[in-house]
């Protein structure tokens, strides 16, 4: 079967010809329909994601396809169930083996693209939003990297929770994309973000997806009391928050990563994915996909990423 591996550590990813995988003791075996690329695929590449496997590994975070076979004490699926699967690798390949307890049941109303595109984006601004921020009714949530895949679904979700929603990205076609999300306020990327975000009243929720200035203007422009989600860094810089203004303002910085929670808190994620794919099922929530890539073009798909020439999702099928 074809694989886009990573053989070994500073090695590119390649298109691989790999022996098919048997499940094991509480794994599924999936034929993988559609898989969502992610940032995290990129920094995986190079190695320096905090959750890098081994090499070699296949890249695909996400995925959504058929259980093809199980192995020996899964009781709950069988062949021929639609499923989803937040992986955190082997989704860029036609068959993969996955912990058991991984795997979602996808409802018939939800196509395998759609599945692969929910899962990390939406599973990432539902749990920080719901679970780790408390955003309340009211409140004026700031979303940074706003036409992103995540940045799209925290613009969603936050109108979903009652909140008003400010939206900062680059370039009006972006931010048009932000505003068809539900975004109530948009702010180019090339202005006074502090000063734009202020004269609205502030941020009492800030969901910031590219760290360096960005995050240091949005932690400036947060109300007292106010809480912010680092959630990642594409500008390339980590941002250092100093302590001190912490304080002064009674702030909270609260760390949030999706994976963390299937090692310690599985059920944070099947929960929410439970809501979300209901959400979808009631037409609440619907992935913005801008490119759907086949196997073949996944080198392609990356390189959208990597340039930021995408909105929303790129998801590769298979």
């Amino acid at each position: 079967m074809l694989a886009f591996q990573v053989q070994s550590d500073g090695a590119a990813a390649t298109l691989t010809d790999i022996p098919l995988p048997t499940p094991g003791r509480g794994e599924i075996r999936v034929a993988i329909r559609a898989c969502g690329l992610n940032f995290a695929d990129l920094l995986m590449q190079k190695g320096t994601y905090q959750d890098t496997p081994p090499t070699p590994f296949t890249l695909g975070l996400e995925i959504a396809g058929v259980v093809d076979a199980v192995g020996p004490n899964v009781s709950n699926l069988t062949p021929g169930h639609r499923v989803a699967v937040y992986s955190g690798q082997g989704g860029l390949a036609e068959y993969g083996v996955f912990d058991a307890t991984r795997a979602v049941h996808l409802p018939d109303t939800c196509s395998f693209e759609d599945a692969a595109a929910i899962q990390v984006a939406y599973g990432t601004g539902h749990i920080a939003l719901s679970h780790r921020a408390r955003l309340q009714p009211g409140e004026r949530l700031l979303v940074t990297g706003a036409a992103g895949g995540v940045g799209l679904t925290a613009i969603e979700i936050g109108k979903l929770m009652g909140a008003t929603v400010i939206a900062q990205a680059r370039g009006t076609d972006k931010l048009a994309v932000a505003r068809a999300a539900g975004a109530d306020h948009l702010i180019e990327a090339d202005e006074d973000l502090r000063s734009r975000v202020l004269a609205l009243g502030g941020a009492d929720v800030v969901y910031d997806a590219i760290g360096g200035d960005v995050f240091k203007a949005a932690f400036r422009a947060t109300n007292p009391e106010g809480r912010l989600l680092p959630i990642g860094f594409a500008g390339g810089e980590v941002p250092q928050i100093p302590a001190n203004h912490l304080l002064v303002k009674n702030l909270t910085v609260i760390g949030m990563y999706i994976g963390g929670y299937l090692k310690f808190r599985p059920d944070v994620v099947h929960n929410s994915f439970d809501t979300l794919f209901r959400w979808h099922a009631e037409g609440l929530i619907k992935p913005h996909i801008s490119h759907v890539l086949h196997l073949q073009d996944v080198e392609k798909g990356m390189t959208l990423l990597r340039d930021r020439k995408s909105t929303g999702k790129v998801v590769i099928t298979l």
